[in-house]
């Protein structure tokens, strides 16, 4: 239907509700509304859902008319926010690329080391994941309390109170003197961590057009990759020194981020689709008009028709709850943001995780890894914004799927490397392979993971879901860790390279998975891609299936 017949069929219901009311108020007036029974055809739901679906039609015309260019043009500030809310995924990724980085550090092994059968000092590999996993349990804490929080007072405020939280934690792991109480500071740093990645994803797709939102929640795989080379800067810098300074400064400057986010957090506007969701259509419609430029006012109404006429189809105003994310059709929807969760844990991601640690174990030294491990990170953030462009015009399944099995192919490779022998070709294999498999994670597999992420869940249910999905990742993600320090660390069973056989089976797996239950939702509005789930259409066959702008269900 074109924007012009969606406008004709606004202005005929507009005329004939109406006149239903007005008939109504006239049997009221002249007595007969009382004697007469109510009329058995008329539903006032009905009635006004009607009123305003000419309204929802003719904007969601609008959003699959939008080119890319056009919708950064028309809703510039959206872009803006979903910056913003996604640059707090740097807090966890420094983090995590920290504590990679402090096993490698001659000076951390020394303070905290052990002796290694060849006589040199080493983190025990039972402390090295123990240092690692603190932070994902704590991050498992905060995305199962994001989900009720945040559907209770909104994504912004869940936010700054995770960030106020923050700036506290960090004070416990910079004074921390031994390695049990930097366990503790990660554990307790890691709930709000959890705050921030189950409301990040959620928050981007719901403020930005849909040709936007592919880039919008890929911000958050680039942040990602951001926190990444601070890390790979500052640990390049001073990993000469000989004191505790070289690693209490990188603890210290965790605290440039959270005061900054706080503020500019607390500016922006709540998710119209939330507001929407708690009855504030006044407020969602300042929302829509903060996010976009004033030439496009006149579509305050429509948008948030949009809105409420995606959310009346989930057929529910009370409170979600996590029992919902199992009924029904929605049970396919969880499983799927848990399955691609889970999945960034079986892809050789915890490879690019501890990137210059496995450096280090492929036999270079230390000054050649962390610049090698600098460069990966740097990569990585080109290679992000390469994918913006491959997921909004090639799809999120045909990159997620087909990057996972290049993934596979290179971490057998990797194993291929590292089982001809020791020697300097090897290494240098190894260590170019352990490069490309980090780097091409976040050419596909990774970014294409937030905007699927972003997207499959109801949306009176997206904050539950979000938090359970990254949930399902920190369960995966723990026992990885242990599994991952035990292959590559002199204490464990000292895999190296050969890591990558075991990687690349798990890989496989969720390569075949995501060809059979991964759907296409590219180009399609919320409003769609409710009723091809309800429909229960075949994943492989959402890209033929045709929604007609008028279908309700």
């Amino acid at each position: 239907m074109s924007s012009a017949e969606g406008a004709e069929l606004k202005k005929k219901e507009t005329e004939e509700v109406p006149n239903v009311v007005h008939q109504s108020e006239a049997d009221a007036v002249s007595g007969h509304g009382v004697t007469h029974a109510p009329d058995p055809d008329f539903d006032e739901k009905k009635a006004g859902f009607a009123a305003y679906k000419g309204d929802a039609i003719e904007a969601e015309n609008v959003e699959h008319n939008m080119g890319v260019i056009q919708a950064v043009r028309a809703y510039p500030m959206a872009a803006f926010w979903a910056l913003v809310m996604s640059s707090t995924i740097i807090m966890e990724s420094y983090c995590v690329f920290l504590m990679g980085a402090f096993v490698a550090y001659n000076q951390f092994m020394d303070e905290y080391g052990v002796v290694d059968k060849d006589g040199n000092k080493a983190i025990e590999a039972s402390w090295q994941s123990a240092l690692q996993v603190g932070g994902p349990l704590g991050a498992l804490v905060g995305v199962l309390i994001a989900g009720p929080i945040t559907s209770r007072i909104g994504y912004r405020w869940a936010t700054i109170g995770g960030l106020m939280f923050l700036n506290v934690f960090i004070f416990v792991f910079y004074f921390a003197n031994s390695l049990a109480v930097m366990f503790v500071a990660q554990l307790l740093e890691g709930v709000p961590w959890g705050i921030f990645i189950a409301n990040a994803p959620a928050y981007c797709s719901e403020i930005v057009p849909m040709k936007l939102r592919a880039p919008a929640t890929q911000m958050l795989q680039m942040f990602w990759a951001i926190g990444s080379i601070l890390v790979g800067g500052v640990t390049y810098a001073l990993q000469g020194r000989t004191d505790a300074s070289c690693y209490r400064i990188p603890i210290a400057l965790q605290w440039m981020f959270p005061t900054p986010l706080a503020v500019l957090i607390f500016l922006a506007p709540e998710s119209p689709w939330w507001l929407v969701r708690k009855g504030r259509l006044e407020d969602a419609a300042k929302s829509v008009r903060r996010l976009g430029r004033a030439s496009r006012l006149e579509h305050l109404s429509e948008s948030v028709a949009m809105m409420r006429r995606t959310i009346d189809l989930e057929k529910s105003i009370k409170e979600p709850s996590l029992l919902e994310l199992f009924r029904g059709t929605d049970t396919y929807r969880t499983l799927i943001v848990c399955g691609v969760y889970a999945a960034q844990n079986l892809t050789g991601n915890l490879i690019a995780n501890q990137a210059v640690y496995f450096f280090r174990q492929a036999g270079m030294d230390s000054q050649t890894a962390f610049a090698l491990g600098l460069i990966t990170s740097a990569l990585q953030t080109i290679f992000v914004m390469l994918s913006w462009i491959l997921t909004t015009y090639l799809g999120r399944r045909t990159i997620y799927v087909w990057g996972s099995l290049i993934n596979v192919c290179f971490l057998i490779a990797l194993g291929v490397a590292a089982s001809v022998g020791p020697s300097k070709s090897s290494s240098l294999a190894q260590a170019s392979l352990g490069l490309i498999v980090s780097v091409g994670f976040t050419l596909g597999p990774a970014p294409a993971s937030w905007v699927i992420i972003g997207e499959t869940s109801a949306i009176r249910l997206r904050p539950l879901t979000t938090g359970v999905g990254r949930a399902s990742y920190y369960i995966i993600n723990i026992p990885c860790i242990f599994l991952g320090s035990y292959m590559l660390n002199p204490t464990g069973v000292n895999l190296g390279g050969r890591c990558g056989y075991v990687w690349a089976s798990t890989g496989f797996v969720c390569f075949l998975l995501a060809w059979i239950y991964l759907p296409e939702m590219k180009g399609r509005s919320y409003r769609e891609i409710d009723i091809l789930f309800n429909r229960k259409v075949p994943a492989r066959k959402w890209k033929q299936t045709v929604v007609h702008v008028g279908d309700d269900e």
